[in-house]
């Protein structure tokens, strides 16, 4: 069965194993939200690595890692309180809804390769929305796909398939921007 872990700094391997060398993992290590435009762009992949394990080593950390059944790091979540995401606020998916007090953010999930289609999507955002709780959060927010209305490459899932958080209790909150893309909540 897989296990959920926070992402600490005792954890950085597992980390590191999860993004790999390959892909927009390792490009970005989950700093999109958390510069605006120009910021995210002035940083090499290097500083941005940095970055995230520098957040690794803070409290709460910045996310959770699912272990496969033998054990072997096999995917992330990145969740933090949505004010810790500054370009939320011009993401026109999340422009619809307003930062407000206990809320947090789910902006990514990252599955290795041949570790994908086996539900650990579903296990990670459960243990972001754990996370999240133990921190103090009264709301968990995300910015899903609707795979209903158009497929999409494993790229294009960072932010989860619709279902997954459906199937968690999560609720459509505002107004589509894109056909395809929801703001959803769940209440804590």
């Amino acid at each position: 069965m897989p296990t959920v872990e926070d992402a600490t700094a005792e954890r950085w391997k597992d980390l590191l194993a999860v993004f790999g060398a390959r892909g927009d993992a390792p490009r970005c290590w989950c700093q999109w939200f958390r510069h605006q435009r120009p910021g995210f762009y002035a940083t090499t992949r290097d500083e941005r690595r940095d970055d995230l394990h520098d957040q690794v080593t803070a409290v709460p950390p910045p996310g959770v890692l699912v272990y496969d059944d033998e054990g072997t790091p096999s995917g992330w979540c990145a969740v933090a309180p949505r004010a810790d995401y500054p370009r939320l606020t011009s993401y026109p998916v999340a422009s619809v809804t307003t930062d407000e007090d206990g809320v947090w953010a789910v902006t990514c999930f990252v599955v290795r390769v041949g570790k994908r289609r086996q539900g650990l999507a579903e296990v990670l955002l459960d243990g972001a929305v754990d996370l999240a709780r133990r921190h103090g959060a009264r709301t968990v927010e995300g910015y899903p796909l609707d795979t209903s209305i158009r497929t999409a490459s494993a790229g294009e899932l960072f932010h989860g398939p619709l279902s997954t958080f459906q199937r968690l209790g999560f609720t459509e909150v505002a107004t589509r921007t894109s056909k395809a893309r929801a703001v959803v909540r769940l209440a804590l």
